[in-house]
């Protein structure tokens, strides 16, 4: 295993640990909110004035821009791999719509279970920076075993307490029709992390970064329009300002993720991001518990994550 490896091993955990703490802050956003797209609005609307802002005194950053923009009309990029944003979107709108239906733990292995098995063939068809990396029987272990480390550290949590409700036109849906939304959410963040490496390679991990808000904030703003159509909206917005902070993380983690899958692939970089993922919140729950506890299961889920990691790593060797 090379140090380029090793070194992307350890930026997928502090992905991963930063999706967790983004989570805990943009959930109790929502339920202040009462509105869970409102709350990914925005955390993606202060990621996109963040960057925005970053790339307006850096002379560097634009010229990456500007190399993505080159890479356009010469045919290098095609414009569909510039829409990694939109799986975001949709990620974060599946959780507001099926969550309160079908529960956390549900949620959580469909999304990795189409995350990880998705990552298989992503790499296999050579669409992240990495190139083609074949699906080799450790390879499908690993993806498997992750996919059960997640569904052994959910068991036993119940239904979400919060969230949005469900639209009236999913009331009454089978359950698995509503499972197959956060599988194909999972899907979609496979995908977007390979374009998105696509664009850093070429551009620069930040101008991967804010395509990636730019086009998710569109797509989000869309979707609260058309929420705020059918109800108030959010009656006020809270005051406390670490609320806020999930778009400064988000800008971080995407940053280098569009750096650290070139190094590592897609299928490490989903398992080394849900083992970090994992990790970051049993900490939280041991340091800012909430009403789900602190369960056993979780403890022994992480713990096979770090075994899915190890086996999946053997490829690299």
């Amino acid at each position: 295993m090379t140090a380029q490896v090793r070194l992307g091993l350890l930026f997928g955990f502090g992905i991963g640990a930063g999706v967790a703490v983004q989570g805990r802050i943009n959930g109790a956003l929502g339920a202040r909110l009462h509105d869970g797209i409102a709350a990914a609005t925005l955390s993606f609307g202060i990621g996109f004035l963040v960057l925005a802002v970053a790339f307006a005194f850096s002379g560097r950053l634009r010229d990456g821009a500007r190399q993505v923009r080159r890479a356009l009309s010469d045919g290098a990029l095609r414009p569909w791999q510039l829409l990694g944003g939109l799986c975001g979107a949709f990620f974060v709108a599946c959780q507001g719509l099926t969550v309160a239906a079908i529960g956390v733990t549900a949620f959580t292995v469909a999304t990795v279970a189409g995350q990880l098995l998705s990552s298989l063939v992503v790499d296999r068809l050579g669409l992240g920076p990495s190139g083609r990396t074949p699906v080799t029987a450790v390879r499908l272990v690993g993806a498997s075993l992750g996919v059960l480390a997640v569904l052994v550290a959910g068991f036993g949590h119940t239904r979400a307490t919060g969230g949005l409700s469900v639209p009236d036109a999913l009331r009454g849906a089978p359950t698995a029709l509503l499972i197959v939304l956060p599988a194909l959410a999972g899907i979609g963040l496979a995908w977007q992390q390979a374009v998105n490496g696509k664009v850093g390679a070429i551009g620069g991990p930040f101008s991967a970064t804010i395509v990636n808000f730019c086009v998710g904030l569109i797509a989000l703003l869309i979707l609260e329009a058309a929420e705020v159509s059918t109800s108030s909206g959010p009656a006020e917005f809270p005051t406390q300002p670490w609320l806020y902070l999930g778009g400064f993380i988000g800008v971080a983690f995407i940053a280098l993720a569009a750096s650290t899958v070139r190094w590592i692939g897609v299928l490490l970089l989903g398992l080394t991001s849900v083992a970090g993922q994992l990790m970051a919140s049993l900490v939280l729950d041991v340091l800012t518990p909430t009403s789900a506890g602190l369960s056993v299961t979780a403890i022994i889920g992480c713990a096979l994550t770090l075994v899915a990691v190890g086996i999946a790593t053997r490829s690299t060797s």
